[in-house]
């Protein structure tokens, strides 16, 4: 017995009992490369978000979050530019929003106004603002009376060429002069687009002097030579005159085939 004790504490001084918790070949490799990695990633830079210059005034709620605005602050901007209107300095930035001005440091070094912003005269505000940037001017355009407008005044409307400028004319010259702008609906050959372009550059800007016919006393053949009062019309005037005496102008309305349509026009050149 005394044998067999020693035996065993021999064995147990030379056995190597932590042989097995001892790492495969295998995991010795494979802890070999994640030491290996792990050098590399300690070792490798950390990444930077890169931020590129923007004009303050379309800011985002991302943009202005990352930046550390408030919700309030982000607000103000806004509503600042619902009215219509611009930053155009950091000065101003801060103004609207009320940032601090460490946030500001912060911030103003990625603000980008346009050009027309940084190349103002000097002449204060005006110039900084879009509301305010001066347009050239458009030409007024002249307006002829159509009385006195020639040949080639009517011509340079797109439209009208030398057939209708000849019958404007002559209309004209037949009544003496046009009382009423309306009267280019009478001009045959004209479209209501040549009509609207003739408004926008003529008018009847002073008092017409048109020739005057007496509807009481003019014969039926003197009548007829009045654009408005071609035969049969002068012939029914003269029997409406005939059976009810002198007309009025309450009476046009009532001779038979009369342009009841055109008689205010129509009675500017009589006489009654």
């Amino acid at each position: 017995m005394f044998s067999i004790i020693i035996i065993l504490q021999i064995g147990f001084y030379y056995i190597d009992f932590n042989q097995e918790n001892k790492p495969s070949l295998e995991e010795q490799k494979w802890m070999s490369l994640q030491n290996t990695l792990d050098t590399i990633n300690e070792d490798k830079p950390q990444f930077e978000r890169k931020i590129y210059p923007f004009n303050p005034n379309f800011i985002t709620d991302s943009k202005g979050y990352k930046f550390g605005m408030t919700t309030a602050q982000i607000d103000k901007l806004l509503a600042f530019r619902k009215q219509g209107l611009f930053v155009n300095s950091p000065e101003e930035f801060q103004k609207v929003t009320g940032v601090s001005d460490s946030l500001l440091n912060v911030m103003a070094p990625y603000f980008k106004f346009p050009d027309w912003v940084n190349n103002k005269d000097g002449n204060g505000y005006k110039k900084t603002n879009p509301k305010w940037i001066e347009y050239p001017k458009k030409e007024a355009i002249k307006i002829i009376d159509i009385n006195s407008a020639t040949k080639e005044d009517l011509i340079k409307i797109s439209g009208i060429g030398e057939a209708i400028s000849d019958r404007i004319v002559k209309q004209k010259d037949m009544l003496g002069a046009f009382v009423s702008m309306d009267q280019m609906r009478d001009i045959w050959g004209l479209s209501p687009e040549v009509i609207e372009k003739l408004n926008q550059s003529f008018a009847i800007s002073a008092k017409p002097n048109p020739r005057k016919i007496n509807i009481n006393e003019a014969s039926i053949k003197e009548l007829g030579q009045f654009p408005y009062l071609r035969y049969p019309i002068s012939k029914n005037i003269v029997t409406y005159r005939s059976m009810n005496g002198d007309i009025k102008i309450d009476d046009l309305s009532k001779i038979k085939g009369f342009p009841v349509d055109k008689i205010k026009i129509i009675a500017l050149y009589l006489n009654f």
